[in-house]
């Protein structure tokens, strides 16, 4: 569960085999005084979010975004196409008629919603075809935990304090990672 952003070139990161000990670790790495870059987990964790104050996503907003654009974009092109562009009468009807656009309005809508928030997602979460994912450890797209915290820059006393913390809050492993 990686906020799907690598920020630092090197980790130390600590791993763990059960989610009750990842979130103990979690508030035992933080009473230290530590803050984590990041947590990755095999599943969704109820409760990870607040303890690392993750915020909440902005997707929803997009999504209302590009779908009031579907909405805005339909309806006028309908008003468009029926008094202007091509006006005819159907039945008597007349040539601007709410009732008969919502159907398409509601269609663009629902598309242009879906569609984009898909994009917006992928683009996001930098989830390009062809992109090499970084994990951090393998084992955690299966079954460990690990909490990761970026050194680019630090000391070795720093470095020491962050293992020292690891190993405290009961790490069964202390590794360390570098991305090119």
């Amino acid at each position: 569960m990686g906020h799907g952003k690598i920020e630092h070139k090197e980790y130390v990161y600590g791993i763990y085999s059960h989610e009750t000990n990842f979130l103990d670790a979690i508030k035992s790495v933080q009473a230290d005084g530590l803050t984590v870059d990041d947590a990755y987990s095999p599943f969704p964790v109820h409760g990870i979010d607040d303890l690392l104050g993750v915020k909440e996503t902005s997707l929803h907003k997009a999504g209302f975004t590009l779908g009031l654009t579907g909405t805005v974009t339909a309806l006028s092109v309908m008003t468009y196409v029926n008094t202007m562009g091509y006006p005819t009468i159907f039945g008597g009807k007349p040539f601007w008629s709410l009732p008969a656009f919502i159907p398409v309005i509601f269609e663009t809508t629902v598309l242009m919603a879906a569609v984009g928030m898909f994009f917006v997602y992928i683009k996001r979460n930098e989830l390009f075809p062809g992109k090499i994912p970084m994990i951090i450890d393998e084992r955690t797209t299966d079954d460990k935990f690990a909490l990761a915290f970026g050194i680019d820059g630090k000391s070795d006393s720093e470095i020491a304090n962050i293992k020292s913390a690891l190993q405290k809050s009961g790490a069964e492993e202390i590794n360390t990672k570098s991305f090119e």
